[in-house]
C-alpha cells in the first residue's frame, strides 16, 4: 500500500511507540490525524513531523470516555477529504496479579486497549469505506495470545483485541478496507516500570526499540501484508506451542512463579503509595 498522501487517524501517539510510528508514517508521506493524552507533546510531535512541508493535526483526547470517542468521530467526519486509515495504538498496561485489580484502573484499561478500538473501528468504517483502498491496523501484543502472570487483565484485554481484529478482516474482505493485528513483544518504552524492566532482564525476556517495531509495522503495510503479524523469535514459536502444548507453557510459567508475583506485589505496593502521596484536588 501506497501511504504517501494517505490521511490517517493514529491512537497513542503521544507515547514512545506511538511517536515511533508517527515519524515512520510521516516520512512515508502519510497525513497524521495524532491522538494522544498531552497537548503540548503533541503539538511538539507536529511540529517535528511537519517540518515546514505538510500538515499534521495533533488532539488531546481521553479515549477511556466516550466524550473523546464522539470527538475523534465528529472531528473525521468534517474533514474535507476524509480518512484513508486508522491506526489504534493507544495502549495502558498494568503489572498485577489478579487479586490486585481495583475496578478503576482495570474499566480504563479494556476501555482504552478493547472498547476505544472497537467503537472507533465501528463509527469510522462507514468514511473509510468510501475509499478505492483503507486500512485498520490494531496494535496488539504477544500477551494476546499467551496468558502471562501478573497481566491478566491485560493479557485479557489484547486477546479480545486480536479476535475482533480477526472477525473485523472477515467481515471487510468483501470491502477496500484491509486490517492488519499487528502484536509486539516487549517495547522499550515509558509504559513499562522499574519494576517490569527488572523483572523482564531477570527472565531473559528480549525487548525492542519502538523504531525496530515501528519500521516493522510501515514495512508490513507497505508490503500488503495485512492479517496477523507477530513480533520477534522466540515469542512466534512461544505462541504455537502455548496454543497447541499449553501444558508445558503452564510449567514453564511455574518455575518463575514466585519471583512475577512478589515484583508484582512490589509494584502495586509502589502505585498505591505513589497515590497516597498525589496532593488533593
Amino acid at each position: 500500500m501506497d501511504l504517501n498522501g494517505k490521511t490517517l487517524v493514529l491512537t497513542g501517539a503521544n507515547g514512545g511507540l506511538g511517536q515511533a510510528i508517527a515519524r515512520e508514517l510521516a516520512a512515508a508521506g502519510a497525513r497524521l490525524v495524532l491522538i494522544g493524552i498531552g497537548q503540548v507533546v503533541l503539538d511538539d510531535l507536529a511540529r517535528e513531523l511537519g517540518n515546514g512541508k505538510s500538515h499534521h493535526c495533533p488532539m488531546d483526547l481521553d479515549l477511556s470516555r466516550e466524550q473523546g470517542i464522539d470527538e475523534l468521530v465528529q472531528f473525521c467526519e468534517e474533514l474535507p477529504n476524509g480518512i484513508d486509515g486508522l491506526i489504534n495504538s493507544a495502549g495502558l498496561n498494568r503489572f498485577a496479579i489478579a487479586e490486585d485489580h481495583d475496578y478503576q484502573a482495570t474499566s480504563r484499561l479494556f476501555m482504552v486497549n478493547l472498547v476505544a478500538p472497537v467503537m472507533l473501528s465501528a463509527r469510522l468504517l462507514p468514511l473509510l469505506k468510501t475509499r478505492k483502498e483503507a486500512l485498520i491496523v490494531n496494535i496488539g501484543s504477544v500477551l494476546g495470545a499467551i496468558g502471562n502472570p501478573g497481566y491478566s487483565a491485560y493479557c485479557a484485554s489484547k486477546s479480545g483485541l486480536a479476535r475482533f481484529s480477526e472477525t473485523l478482516r472477515r467481515e471487510l474482505a468483501d470491502s477496500p478496507v484491509k486490517v492488519l493485528h499487528f502484536n509486539p513483544r516487549v517495547v522499550r518504552t515509558g509504559m513499562n516500570s522499574a519494576a517490569v524492566n527488572s523483572l523482564n532482564e531477570k527472565l531473559g525476556n528480549k525487548s525492542d526499540a519502538p523504531e525496530q517495531v515501528a519500521s516493522l509495522l510501515i514495512r508490513q503495510l507497505q508490503e500488503d501484508r495485512f492479517g496477523e503479524y507477530c513480533v520477534g523469535w522466540p515469542e512466534k514459536l512461544f505462541v504455537k506451542i502455548n496454543a497447541l502444548f499449553p501444558g508445558l507453557v503452564d510449567r514453564n510459567f511455574s518455575k518463575n512463579l514466585k519471583l512475577i508475583k512478589t515484583a508484582a506485589r512490589e509494584e502495586s505496593e509502589f502505585i498505591q503509595a505513589r497515590a497516597v502521596e498525589k496532593p488533593a484536588n
